[in-house]
């Protein structure tokens, strides 16, 4: 009895942590991740059969019904979009590739030269780099080098210049040499000194060039006109357009916030009733295989609901420690994932899984639920509410003001917001948010008079 005791434990042991393991898998999945793994569960389980719900089922079915006009957000400002999605519509005939094959047709070419040109731009990235080395493309032709480099040439005199290069040096220095009035200084700092100017190291540029620190400036001023990604304006600007996974809406009758998890667009997963019949097949190995697949439909329906449930959970302490934000013109309060962990008692990860890839609608528009959490900021006024999303708005309004001949340091930075907002900051905390920001250090923001 003592053994057969422990192997029961054991069994029970393993059961459960298959389950959870399953349960937490599914738990970061976005909805259409996750309804991607469960068609991929249907096609490996005989017993789980999937039904995806018509639309008219899936609007009846969803019983929310915003009062607000429904917004979508754009991913990074969460501003409306003004352009109307007929506009976004990409064509391919718009794509770099098609206009450099079209190009190519224009050249007077032999059927084989025009085959091998379209070769090449067929090996080119959506940016324009050529993107296999030369004698990889000379042993897929058949070809020489020198008859690769004839090749390359040509390519690189189509629109838009730069295409076709295998450098950024290459890139810069094909439109240079494009343009009608030719810049050999600018030429000449691109080819030796490219490295030099990317880190400002513009007195090492001017000492080798013999010029002083405004001509370096100007030339510098000059290359930021090119464009390092030539390709770049031929690649998609299609909005991503994104389906919220849980919604926040004011219950006008009971002035309740209420949140609701969309599960209309979720398959509806079923058993296949003739599969279980066979659990009473009087072949073992049939009978163990069914019940498998049976328990591992049961786990996937238990993970789903602990899915949906988890994140209705988590959003509702969301909404309430941000109501002011998403109801009103509030700013964002400062929210930690360990905030929200200790108030459900669950563990800080289980809040970060089931947070990520997903979205609220809410009054605001589709706000990814990650944008809630930020990390606060000490203060020593008590009515401030400081999160790294207001330091870096007040750290982007002071460098856009500053004086570029005498930038500030990031020790000034952390004075003044000491002084003026009674902020305690730290310089490495102040180098961090620049950084996130995309803003150079003060060496490399200085500008010449």
């Amino acid at each position: 009895m003592l053994d057969f005791s422990l192997v029961q434990k054991q069994r029970t042991d393993l059961y459960m942590t298959t389950e959870l393991r399953h349960a937490i898998s599914l738990l970061q999945l976005s909805t259409h991740e996750l309804i991607a793994h469960i068609e991929e569960q249907a096609l490996e389980n005989p017993l789980l059969e999937v039904e995806m719900q018509t639309e008219k089922e899936a609007t009846k079915n969803d019983e929310f019904q915003p009062d607000y006009e429904v917004r979508r957000a754009r991913q990074s400002s969460g501003m409306e979009s003004e352009t109307n999605w007929l506009e976004q519509i990409s064509e391919e005939s718009t794509g770099l590739h098609p206009y450099l094959m079209e190009q190519a047709r224009f050249l007077p070419l032999t059927s084989i030269q025009f085959e091998r040109l379209c070769y090449f731009i067929n090996h080119l990235t959506d940016d324009g780099y050529l993107s296999y080395p030369l004698d990889e493309l000379c042993s897929e032709l058949k070809i020489s080098f020198e008859e690769a480099e004839e090749i390359l040439s040509t390519l690189q005199q189509f629109e838009p210049y730069g295409v076709g290069a295998r450098t950024l040096k290459e890139c810069l220095l094909i439109q240079l040499q494009q343009l009608e009035s030719r810049h050999l200084l600018v030429e000449q700092i691109v080819a030796d000194h490219l490295d030099n100017l990317a880190n400002k190291r513009w007195k090492e540029i001017a000492k080798s060039c013999s010029i002083d620190l405004l001509e370096v400036q100007q030339a510098y001023d000059f290359i930021q006109q090119l464009q390092p990604r030539p390709g770049l304006n031929f690649q998609s600007s299609l909005t991503r357009y994104v389906t919220p996974d849980v919604s926040v809406y004011l219950d006008k009758e009971t002035n309740e916030v209420k949140v609701y998890v969309h599960m209309e667009r979720i398959p509806r997963i079923t058993v296949n009733q003739q599969y279980v019949k066979m659990m009473h097949n009087p072949n073992e190995d049939v009978t163990k295989y069914v019940r498998l697949k049976h328990e591992e439909v049961k786990w996937l329906l238990t993970s789903i609901e602990k899915r949906q449930s988890t994140l209705k959970r988590v959003t509702e302490v969301i909404v309430r420690h941000q109501a002011d934000f998403i109801f009103k013109n509030a700013s964002l309060r400062p929210l930690i994932l360990k905030d929200v962990a200790d108030e459900l008692e669950i563990h800080e990860s289980t809040v970060s899984r089931v947070t990520s890839n997903k979205y609220l609608q809410s009054p605001k528009g589709l706000l990814e639920l990650k944008a809630f959490f930020s990390s606060a900021v000490s203060s020593n006024r008590e009515d401030s509410a400081n999160t790294s999303e207001s330091i870096k708005q007040l750290l982007k309004q002071l460098i856009a003001k500053e004086n570029k001949e005498k930038p500030l340091s990031d020790q000034k930075l952390v004075d003044y917001l000491q002084k003026e907002h009674q902020i305690e900051i730290s310089r490495r905390a102040i180098a961090k948010y620049r950084d996130e920001l995309r803003i150079p250090s003060s060496s490399k923001r200085r500008r010449y008079a």
